[in-house]
């Protein structure tokens, strides 16, 4: 730099060389701890999100007492009772997952319209999210389901 700039050995510096490094650890630092916060608020996010799911099965069951209740009397095994209501619960977070991931999708073509550079997601970060969705909504309705599975016919059919 000093042959480019033409200075004598005996002139100061008149330039100034800037270490990249602190800056790159500086930003992945900051945006780890963004991360962090962000799957921290994602967690939040499900474990208020399953106790939803799981209230709306619960209704459900309960609603659905005296049907339940006449499905065991003509045989249907708490097998099928249970996967019955799992599937309902897994089916209800995948709706809502889809839904979250169309906004999510609206919302990045927005941005790149916005700022003018391609966001992208990832296809494993799609399949991640679908997967936590049945997750999440068998998680949420296997209580739900077991009460509606371990009812007893002649009662069930009585209620209401």
């Amino acid at each position: 730099m000093r042959s480019i700039r033409k200075l004598k050995p005996t002139q100061e510096n008149d330039f100034s060389l800037n270490d990249i490094d602190a800056f790159s650890s500086l930003a992945s630092n900051l945006f780890g701890n963004i991360n962090k916060g962000g799957w921290a608020i994602a967690t939040l996010s499900l474990i208020v999100g399953m106790f939803g799911v799981a209230n709306i099965m619960f209704v459900t069951v309960r609603e659905r007492t005296p049907q339940i209740g006449l499905k065991k009397a003509i045989g249907a095994k708490k097998a099928t009772i249970l996967t019955e209501f799992l599937l309902e619960s897994a089916f209800l977070c995948i709706m809502g997952g889809l839904l979250g991931l169309a906004v999510v999708f609206l919302l990045t073509l927005i941005s790149q319209a916005i700022f003018g550079f391609t966001i992208f997601i990832a296809p494993n970060i799609l399949i991640l999210a679908i997967s936590i969705c049945i997750t999440v909504g068998v998680l949420a309705g296997i209580i739900p389901a077991s009460i509606a599975a371990r009812m007893d016919p002649v009662v069930a059919i009585r209620s209401k």
